[in-house]
């Protein structure tokens, strides 16, 4: 029997975290139809045998995130598909507003830290407003109306992941999402959701570098019009 429900995970070195993610999910989900997707980027610590040990299918990936992501997403076997983070950011039980946001019609459902009921315990000034002028720059050239830009709490149905044809190897991956959206007038739904701040270890993501990669992403989209 196919999933009703898969979870992409890309991870690197996350052995403290993952324990805690995957029974945090299975605790949520306990009645569907799930299947968990860890994409390592060929950890040195013991992310893939815990993994493997509570039930995640493995795949490697370390070429980055975005191609990580794109990997699980292509494998995925679920009518519905989310993205997660395996840094316990995402908090489990927004799994279910993610589902449901699917389920009632709409082809993408985004977590949003900026609607109300959203926010974040992980979210430095300059990454606050690297985040506020991305969406600005979007939203100007496409006409739509995204709050957040680079978060990476996503669902997906079936048909759109096959619609998108994602490619963007690296952090722009969540900006490619909203954009090819957009484009391709997806039914889009942004829910409210908090980001903890990181669970052990620190933050993987560069600010000044990684919001390059984005505005690249988004410069790229244009030249495609």
């Amino acid at each position: 029997m196919k999933p009703h429900i898969s979870i992409i995970i890309p991870t690197l070195n996350e052995e403290r975290n993952m324990r805690r993610l995957i029974y945090g999910i299975k605790g949520v989900l306990k009645n569907e139809n799930l299947e968990l997707i860890v994409v390592d980027g060929h950890s040195k610590d013991k992310t893939v045998s815990i993994s493997r040990r509570m039930g995640a299918r493995i795949l490697y990936d370390d070429v980055g995130k975005g191609s990580a992501l794109i990997k699980g997403l292509n494998a995925a076997k679920g009518k519905i598909v989310i993205s997660m983070d395996a840094d316990l950011s995402h908090r489990p039980n927004e799994l279910l507003i993610l589902i449901a946001g699917i389920e009632s019609g709409y082809d993408v459902c985004m977590g949003s830290r900026f609607l109300t009921g959203g926010g974040s315990d992980d979210m430095p000034f300059i990454r606050k407003i690297g985040n506020k002028a991305f969406v600005a720059i979007v939203n100007l050239i496409y006409k739509s109306n995204y709050s957040d830009m680079c978060y990476g709490y996503r669902s997906f149905s079936r048909n759109a992941l096959r619609r998108l044809n994602l490619t963007e190897a690296g952090f722009g991956i969540e900006t490619e999402i909203s954009i090819k959206a957009k484009k391709m007038n997806l039914k889009v739904l942004e829910v409210p959701s908090y980001e903890k701040k990181r669970f052990m270890e620190e933050p993987k993501l560069r600010s000044i570098n990684d919001g390059f990669i984005i505005l690249r992403t988004i410069m790229h989209s244009i030249l495609e019009r």
